[in-house]
């Protein structure tokens, strides 16, 4: 069991965590080329596809959950990483441009509470990417890698939960279409697997990589709602009084 930040670290530090590393970021990259002067924040295990941002955002910085520790990143600069209860993040409301989740919602204990703090972090025009592992991929029973822990979902149930909570799909992508499998002709052939699994079987990709925006106002549901019955055929009024004689 991923109990321990210290056990993702050792995953992304192993050969196959660099390869899974380099086709997500490829991925996350392709959703957001640009965030020159914006503010990115990380939240479960996200420090290994923050440096990509750091020389080009106006800042970058992980929340890591209580429960699971945390750990100095970057090694080489000062630390940007605090540890946090993911229902109580010590962040100013409406603040941040952009959130990164990974290996976050399949380990939350309440999701509710969880989503419900991300959304009040995250500015009115902001964007999260959610990095999910998907229930029918190969990784989701991979037991030793991060993706075969805590519950995966459905592209249909991330997207009930994620609207469910006031976010606003906007795009979607599957990825991490190679097998869990730790041999090197496969991990050199990551690259092909991707091309191959997006045109050909996107259900058994290892991810769903969702990009959803801040919805302001709740929607209504049109089925939803009191019907008022108004009695009666008109609305009476007094009239006033004629032909009063005068004492």
């Amino acid at each position: 069991m991923y109990s321990s930040v210290y056990d993702f670290k050792t995953f992304y530090n192993s050969k196959v965590g660099r390869v899974v590393r380099r086709v997500l970021q490829e991925c996350i990259r392709e959703l957001w080329p640009d965030v020159h002067g914006l503010r990115v924040m990380g939240t479960g295990y996200a420090t290994p596809y923050l440096r990509m941002f750091k020389e080009e955002a106006e800042r970058v910085f992980a929340m890591m959950p209580a429960g699971q520790g945390a750990h100095h990143w970057p090694h080489d600069g000062m630390n940007c990483v605090t540890l946090s209860e993911p229902s109580e993040l010590p962040i100013e409301t409406n603040s941040v441009d952009r959130i990164l989740m990974i290996h976050n919602l399949e380990f939350a204990e309440f999701l509710k509470p969880s989503l419900q703090e991300i959304w009040r972090v995250l500015k009115s025009n902001g964007r999260m990417i959610a990095v999910v592992p998907n229930r029918s991929g190969f990784w989701a029973r991979a037991d030793w890698a991060p993706f075969g822990q805590g519950t995966p979902y459905s592209m249909t149930q991330l997207n009930y939960a994620l609207r469910d909570n006031l976010f606003a799909h906007e795009h979607n992508e599957e990825a991490l279409f190679m097998p869990p499998l730790k041999y090197t002709p496969v991990l050199k052939s990551a690259g092909i697997f991707e091309r191959v699994g997006r045109s050909v079987v996107p259900i058994v990709s290892g991810v769903h990589i969702v990009e959803v925006s801040k919805q302001l106002y709740a929607t209504a549901d049109p089925s939803s709602g009191s019907k008022v019955t108004v009695r009666g055929r008109g609305i009476f009024m007094p009239k006033p009084a004629t032909g009063v004689a005068d004492n």
